[in-house]
């Protein structure tokens, strides 16, 4: 629409069914990349993918047209099938239902993306549970226990 402007950015986090550690490093950077291509396809904006064996995050721009909840389906479902018709591990891979989405303001971007890029080093320190149940209190987002990925302790 012409006149319309924004700057919309969103790290999207979620986990691998069961929080099983399925994300093979051998292909987790072609994982990344077709995530990318999937979100440029779709005409967003995609600005840092990383994460670890059991869990994704993704930091992106959007356009205010975006549907967030299509967008995220369209990624694990693509990426879903992806990793299953390239037989990149047995058994079967899926996504755990849901997703966290926190915004962020022009000003953080570095400091977001310096973050997801180095995921592998911030998990050597703070589990998942610790660093989604942190984002959760920061954003202050209401929330259930029960509700929250499927844990593995």
């Amino acid at each position: 629409m012409a006149g319309t402007f924004s700057q919309i950015y969103i790290q999207v986090i979620f986990a691998v069914d069961g929080r099983r550690s399925l994300i093979r490093p051998s292909w987790e950077a072609e994982l990344f990349r077709y995530m990318k291509g999937i979100i440029s396809k779709m005409g967003e904006r995609p600005l840092a993918i990383n994460g670890e064996t059991d869990h994704v995050h993704i930091f992106l721009g959007i356009r205010p047209s975006c549907c967030l909840l299509d967008l995220v389906r369209e990624i694990k479902k693509a990426t879903n099938d992806h990793i299953n018709t390239r037989h990149l591990l047995e058994p079967r891979f899926q996504w755990q239902e849901g997703f966290g989405a926190f915004s962020y303001s022009h000003s953080s971007l570095n400091d977001v993306i310096e973050y997801i890029l180095n995921q592998k080093e911030h998990h050597k320190t703070l589990s998942f549970k610790e660093e989604y149940q942190k984002l959760l209190r920061q954003f202050s987002v209401d929330h259930k226990e029960e509700h929250l990925f499927d844990w593995v302790e």
